[in-house]
């Protein structure tokens, strides 16, 4: 069987820099999305055809969903480029994940050592989306009221509740840090799991049920994880309710 490593395993160094395998494909999609983005960005119209219609389709209805949340399409049109990027980077380095070739194809050395891995399934992967995320949010927060007016969401001298309340809502903001990297990481790696132990067990067809299931659960977290951003967002921009 082999060998299942919770640890991202190491190939190279690049420039004093360890380069995992989970890092190199995480690099892999996003030069692969980077490509794909300017590609298309040429060939659009002002009378869209087939593939243009579907992301004008999509964007719409992302657009509308986060109308609901955030209550203006102003304020839709303004995050949508940090709500999409989670979106897509997430799903395509979730499905990217399962191709053909990623896990299997690799280095024999003392051991055999996978060339590419899911990047999600490697914490360090996780914890760096989710400290962008926070502190995105943060940033956002104070250039949408003003540094000082975002801070006094945490740190006031109003009485001494708002201040243990304040002091508990910036201990929280570390909690979400935590929250967002386990969860991802957590579902991620164990679909992995799963799928290593099921295709060893049973090579043929069997896995092909758990296969889809791990490509709708990338969807899944991804969309959690874009999500859980944009109400986080909408909290910090908006004014404390007096």
């Amino acid at each position: 069987m082999p060998e299942i490593s919770i640890q991202a395993e190491r190939l190279f160094y690049f420039m004093g820099v360890p380069v995992t395998n989970a890092l190199l494909l995480a690099v892999a999609v996003s030069l692969i999305l980077i490509s794909v983005a300017f590609y298309f960005r040429k060939r659009f119209s002002m009378v869209p055809g087939g593939f243009q219609n579907f992301l004008e389709f999509s964007l719409d209805k992302l657009l509308d969903l986060m109308d609901s949340v955030l209550g203006a399409r102003a304020l839709s049109e303004k995050y949508l480029p940090l709500i999409a990027t989670v979106f897509i980077f997430i799903l395509f380095s979730n499905w990217f994940g399962l191709l053909p070739g990623v896990g299997s194809i690799g280095l024999e050395n003392s051991h055999f050592l996978p060339l590419f891995r899911s990047p999600a399934s490697d914490l360090n992967f996780t914890i760096a989306l989710a400290i962008i995320s926070v502190f995105g949010v943060n940033i956002l927060g104070a250039l949408a009221l003003g540094p000082k007016k975002h801070l006094s969401k945490f740190f006031t001298i109003r009485s001494p509740i708002f201040s243990f309340v304040g002091l508990l809502e910036f201990i929280s903001e570390f909690i979400k840090i935590i929250s967002f990297s386990f969860r991802l990481f957590g579902n991620v790696f164990a679909g992995e799991v799963l799928l290593v132990i099921v295709g060893f067990l049973v090579p043929y067809f069997i896995p092909l049920p758990f296969l889809f299931l791990e490509i709708f659960v990338g969807f899944i977290q991804a969309f959690i994880f874009s999500m859980l951003t944009l109400v986080f967002v909408a909290m910090a921009v908006r004014e404390e309710a007096h």
